[in-house]
């Protein structure tokens, strides 16, 4: 029970995490479909849409028209996996190393469509207000039933869905700021088997959710008409996830037969705070076709050192009340970096690309199934199609392929009686599409 209950709980958060655009853990943060055309390069000077609003709020000064911009990015995503075992060993089984049998098809990333929202109105020639909904944070993992590494997790679905009204102020023709709170929502369930011995497995699902405060906040510098840069900080989110732990199935049933009561509901609870990001960002129009842009983002993964659960009324005979259940994480701060282009072929049509390195957070030692990620690149390409001055409608396509990298996770159950083994390497890839329609009043 207690590396069950554990792994989920680490799922959570790791998938709270997870961030960047198809980031580790394949998560999902699309906020702009005309940045995902560059690979997010420009990111925080660009400003060219209502997006701007996310990625630096103070873009929006420079926004002439009232604006509103609806998109969807989705995700279709690849996993290799080899060289892959699963054992049982300590006391319980004679103190030899005993395979256990799964699958490890590795179509553990179900086709997921996230949307995102903004509204901009300048008010006059400095100031400007708006609101955004977007998700920052997603993970969606639905490994084969029976798959061999079910026993660190099967199952995970975490989501964080924000909403953002933002204000910006232009001072002068060079430089604008921009702030904007945000209401951030997050909600997670996550599902694990648990060994039962002789009775067949048990099954762990954990389900919370919280709603925190954080806020964005940017700087925008023109040095001349052709060249600004940006720097955008996301804030850090404290959350306190509230929710309940599900034991269920044969592995647990069996202690029925000797009067206590194992299957049930268990209230359950995790502090956790996503880390803050600063994204810097030059854009230089080059001519009157070409734009070009460079970025670079840093994300203060560290804070993410152990997880601490608190959880309560969970029988000792599967492993104690776990109150608390401390796990080093060891997670290190992470860099990308971007580079991309635009080319405007008319009025009407402008093309785009971007290349994107991201660094993970995980490491060796640590490294789950639930995030199998290593580092990663991507490449991307756009289109805008401006069938009038008011309309925008932008496509994007992103290709990313990730390095191979090794999972070994070893876990004890029945007070240390008896360790599970999962050992394998995993190498992703994945394919990004969005779409996105801009309206100007």
């Amino acid at each position: 029970m207690k590396t069950p209950w554990l792994k989920t709980v680490i799922a959570v958060a790791a998938g709270a995490l997870s961030t960047q655009a198809l980031a580790a853990g394949f998560a999902l943060n699309e906020q702009s479909i005309s940045g995902m055309g560059t690979s997010f390069a420009g990111r925080s000077s660009s400003a060219d849409d209502a997006t701007t609003l996310f990625g630096n709020p103070a873009g929006m000064a420079r926004l002439k028209r009232e604006e509103v911009s609806f998109g969807v990015a989705a995700l279709h995503a690849k996993t290799d996996i080899k060289n892959s075992s699963g054992t049982f060993s300590g006391p319980a089984v004679g103190g030899q190393t005993v395979p256990y049998g799964g699958s490890n098809d590795g179509d553990m990333v179900p086709f997921t469509a996230v949307p995102m929202g903004y509204y901009v109105k300048p008010i006059d020639d400095k100031w400007a207000v708006g609101v955004g909904v977007y998700v920052p944070f997603g993970l969606a993992t639905d490994y084969e039933s029976g798959y061999e590494g079910r026993y660190f997790g099967d199952y995970s679905e975490v989501a964080v869905i924000t909403v953002q009204p933002t204000v910006s102020y232009r001072f002068n023709e060079k430089l604008s700021i921009g702030f904007g709170p945000t209401i951030n929502h997050i909600e997670g369930e996550l599902q694990s088997a648990s060994p039962g011995g002789a009775a067949g497995d048990g099954r762990v699902k954990v389900t919370g959710d919280d709603t925190a405060l954080g806020f964005n906040a940017g700087l925008l510098y023109e040095f001349t008409p052709h060249t600004r840069a940006g720097i955008t900080y996301h804030s850090k989110v404290k959350y306190k996830l509230e929710g309940d732990t599900k034991l269920s199935g044969a592995g647990f049933d069996q202690y029925a037969a000797a009067g206590i009561q194992v299957s049930g509901k268990y209230d359950a609870s995790l502090d956790l705070d996503t880390p803050e990001s600063i994204d810097v960002s030059i854009t230089h129009d080059l001519n009157d076709q070409w734009t070009l842009y460079a970025g670079a983002m840093w994300t203060r993964w560290s804070r993410f050192e152990a997880i601490i659960i608190e959880n309560e009324g969970i029988p000792a005979i599967v492993g104690g009340n776990l109150d608390p259940i401390v796990e080093d994480q060891d997670w290190h701060d992470t860099w990308s970096y971007a580079i991309g282009a635009a080319y405007k072929l008319n009025r009407n049509w402008t093309l785009r690309t971007g290349l994107a390195f991201d660094q993970s957070p995980t490491n060796n030692v640590h490294r789950s199934p639930r995030i199998p990620s290593g580092d990663r690149t991507a490449i991307s390409f756009g289109l805008a199609w401006n069938p009038t001055d008011d309309v925008t409608v932008d496509l994007a396509y992103t290709y990313l392929q990730e390095e191979e990298v090794d999972v070994s996770r070893s876990r004890s159950y029945q007070n240390g009686a008896l360790v599970a083994n999962y050992d394998a390497t995993f190498e992703n890839s994945a394919h990004g599409f969005g779409a996105a329609l801009s309206y100007r009043f």
